[in-house]
């Protein structure tokens, strides 16, 4: 293969001379410039490298495998020579190989086993942009292992949209060296899209346009393999001219290796891709780049627990990158599929995934390390602590970590096996119970995504896988073997893909809970959603792995049926009885069941004929704090004491609150003890519930509460009438007129501060005048009610002079003969 110029040649001697000088450099060039395949081959005869390897890193399994087979053509040579490729389905790596492409996950298996990574002269930093969970760690323990160990280890983050001044703080302001690039003219067009409809439609739509307007190969953006997939369908038949390639992680290398390279004299190639092609790989004639402007990325809902996939806007880096793909090897025009003034709205980056994902590995990955606090590793932007602690007690729950924090055996077992903890857990556990070649081609189907095609059912995936004889199917298959390799249990009998998933992810076990099998219970409490037409749905139990959606109502993305038997004997020692007495508010009784569950789950339930008491009146007190308490027999007294003492504490602090907040703050201490031997809440003596204030009050507050609010006002004429604390207008009492006679002050409450609203009446109880100021009423109106009063009234004296007339109940006939 002949070596073309590229612009980053312009730099690699800067390059050179500044990694001898120190440890470390930023690289920035722009994308086609070359820094992928040209500047590690460019240090293996520098003095520091001195026989060593000098490792690339990228993001992506076909970027390490292309940039390998790239490099080795310019030296005349095949992958595995001096240059070559590790990732974890293939490897192309001799004694003399020098320079290994591989993925960060490879990176991480390598360092934590050698952390002095003693054979390295250098780590090099592909598209450090990306900000994966994977590339973030990677670094951080590059540079914790070069300021404790290897200081003279050499590390150079390079990117076309690098954050200088961040990246240059952490590495401690090492040079920063750009590389201009080279300049073809690249047109961009916005032609905006409906948003209200479907994006494959239009997409192939921009196609055909594009491709009946201009020359070159085509390159279209896509969030992912299923848009992919409809994108294709829409464009039906093309002309016979144009060879039309997939692109994503989920097609055979063979199939990805066609999709990047030139196509045949004669025909030009339509590739639709995912954002796998944004970077590190250069696609052979492409001149037209249609750009649909979304994005996949995964998001973790930290209280479902659940990674969810969301399509949503992709960032400024994201669509410069893909643009720059149509002027990589000529003049290009690239048609983004929104409206240009939406540019300014699109955010500056992909947000960094170690702010909102699973961190369980990063956790136990830093425990391994030796480093019990992950946020004292060299992070660009550290683990966020809500995310570590949730990580912890996953851990813990796994066993991988015992209370203390500090790594178990089991844990240890774990971090070998190169798979997410819940996964590698699953496969050792598996081993244990003799199906460990089972769970290890599970996890190979959750992580090689398309393996035995996109089926929600993973048995008939698994079927699918292995009767398939294509590399990749067999290349997975050899992954499986080794990762089970020992771990016990070499062949798998039906249903131990369930079991597997099971033993993964307990928590998404699910039970059907309606008949059309769309609606699902989990064990862990969430409910779920699947396609009622899909066959799983007439299983009786789901071995959950993937969800999408929201928390609530998830919908299940892949899953294996599971009988109940089965679902017993695996989880036996996690089956619980349970004795349980609910409460229903019609009757205000408890009705008693007993029987078996496992989590949330109900395995079976009976009424229970010797209920347990205790249980009987935890339910009842969870029915007061539940449904209010309304429901307990309070009597007038009670009820009468509660506004009482509600008027009181306005006028004195130290009068206890009894409003239903406060007795509900402290529901065990007064009605716990009233529910001793009742099934019933009515079954409470409305005394009881009396005394029980009284009790909570105690000796002062009562005393308080009967000098600042007293429950009765007696009239001059000896009778005693009921004071409403509850009245809008005050504390208010009704009396009869001929009751009040020979009052001079008005009565007051609240020790003197407060009037008392008089609802003063006729002998009959009708009411004749409300007032909060007695001796006015009595030297105002009251000559004009009296004359009306005489005449309806007769009998009962009306004096002129209320304020000196003698009080009475009686009638003039009857006071006179008494």
């Amino acid at each position: 293969m002949s070596r073309i110029a590229l612009p980053i040649d312009e730099v690699l001697l800067t390059l050179r001379e500044a990694l001898r000088a120190g440890p470390s450099a930023l690289l920035i060039a722009p994308p086609g410039a070359g820094k992928t395949t040209r500047v590690a081959p460019a240090l293996l005869d520098e003095p520091w490298v001195e026989g060593r390897q000098i490792l690339l890193l990228v993001p992506r399994r076909l970027a390490a495998r292309s940039a390998a087979e790239y490099m080795a053509r310019e030296r005349g040579e095949d992958a595995g020579a001096t240059i070559g490729y590790t990732t974890r389905l293939d490897s192309r790596v001799g004694k003399s190989t020098r320079v290994i492409a591989m993925t960060h996950g490879v990176f991480l298996s390598r360092i934590q086993a050698d952390p002095e990574l003693a054979d390295v002269a250098a780590v090099l930093f592909d598209e450090v942009h990306e900000r994966s969970l994977d590339s973030d760690l990677s670094l951080a323990l590059t540079l914790d292992a070069a300021k404790e160990l290897r200081p003279d280890l050499r590390i150079l983050p390079m990117s076309a949209t690098l954050d200088g001044e961040r990246f240059g703080r952490l590495l401690g302001d090492p040079p920063r060296i750009e590389s201009e690039g080279k300049s073809y003219p690249l047109t961009l067009v916005h032609e905006g899209r409906d948003t209200a409809q479907k994006i494959e439609p239009q997409v192939a739509s921009a196609i055909r346009r594009a491709m009946n307007e201009f020359d070159g190969s085509v390159l279209a953006f896509l969030p992912g393999v299923a848009e992919i997939e409809r994108t294709a369908e829409a464009l039906g038949n093309l002309p016979p001219n144009v060879v039309l390639h997939r692109l994503h992680g989920g097609i055979e290398p063979a199939a990805q290796r066609a999709a990047l390279a030139s196509p045949k004299p004669g025909t030009r190639k339509l590739v639709l891709a995912s954002a796998i092609a944004e970077t590190s790989l250069t696609l052979d004639d492409v001149r037209i780049v249609i750009d649909s402007g979304l994005a996949r990325r995964p998001r973790y809902d930290r209280g479902a627990g659940l990674t969810r996939l969301v399509t949503e806007r992709a960032s400024r880096a994201a669509v410069t990158q893909r643009a720059g793909r149509a002027a990589r090897q000529g003049p290009g025009i690239t048609i983004r599929l929104w409206e240009e003034a939406a540019n300014a709205a699109l955010p500056a980056h992909d947000p960094p995934e170690i702010l909102e994902a699973d961190l369980s590995s990063l956790m136990l990955t830093s425990l391994l390390w030796g480093e019990s606090d992950p946020t004292r590793l060299p992070f660009l932007d550290p683990p966020p602590a809500p995310a570590m602690a949730e990580a912890r007690q996953r851990l813990e729950r796994l066993g991988a970590i015992d209370g203390d924090g500090h790594i178990t055996a089991h844990g240890r077992a774990i971090a070998a096996i190169p798979l997410e903890p819940r996964l590698a857990h699953m496969l050792i556990e598996a081993g244990r119970r003799g199906f460990a070649s089972a769970a290890a081609d599970a996890a190979a189907l959750l992580t090689e995504r398309g393996l035995g095609g996109n089926d929600p059912d993973l048995e008939l995936r698994h079927r699918r896988w292995m009767g398939d004889r294509s590399p990749r199917a067999q290349a997975a298959r050899g992954m499986a073997g080794r990762w089970a390799k020992g771990k016990g249990g070499e062949k798998s009998a039906a249903h131990d893909i369930a079991r597997s998933i099971a033993l993964a992810f307990p928590d998404r076990l699910s039970r059907r809970r309606d008949a059309s099998g769309e609606q699902w219970q989990s064990v862990g409490g969430r409910g779920f959603r699947l396609d009622p037409t899909s066959p799983l749905a007439r299983s009786e139990w789901l071995a959950v792995a993937e969800v999408a959606g929201a928390a609530a109502g998830a919908r299940i993305l892949s899953a294996a049926a599971m009988t109940a038997t089965e679902v017993e004997a695996l989880f036996a020692s996690e089956i619980e009885t349970f004795s349980e007495a609910k409460f229903d508010p019609a009757t205000s009784a408890i009705s008693a069941t007993k029987g078996r569950k496992l989590g949330s789950i109900k395995l079976s339930s009976s009424p229970d004929p010797r209920p347990d008491q205790t249980a009987i009146e935890a339910g009842l007190l969870d029915a007061g704090r539940r449904h209010g308490l309304s429901l307990l027999p309070w009597s007038e007294a009670a009820v009468a004491l509660r506004q009482r003492a509600a008027f009181a504490a306005q006028h004195d602090p130290d009068v206890p609150d009894l409003s239903d907040a406060k007795l509900l703050e402290r529901l065990e201490e007064w009605l716990a003890p009233l529910l001793v031997g009742k099934r019933r809440l009515d079954a409470i003596g409305s005394g009881a519930l009396n005394n029980a204030l009284q009790g909570l009050l105690g000796y002062e507050a009562g005393r308080a509460i009967d000098r600042l609010a007293p429950s009765q006002f007696n009239t001059p004429a000896g009778s005693s009438h009921a004071i409403d604390y509850s009245s809008t207008g005050g504390p208010t009492v009704e009396v009869r007129a001929q009751a009040l006679y020979g009052l001079k002050d008005h009565p007051m409450v609240a020790g003197g501060r407060v009037p008392l609203t008089l609802s003063i009446t006729s002998p009959a109880h009708r009411p004749i005048q409300t007032t909060k100021d007695l001796p006015a009423f009595w030297a105002g109106s009251w000559r004009d009610v009296a004359k009306e009063m005489r005449g309806r009234y007769p009998k009962h004296p009306w004096p002129d002079d209320p304020g000196a007339a003698a009080p009475t109940l009686k009638t003039k006939r009857a006071s006179g003969n008494s």
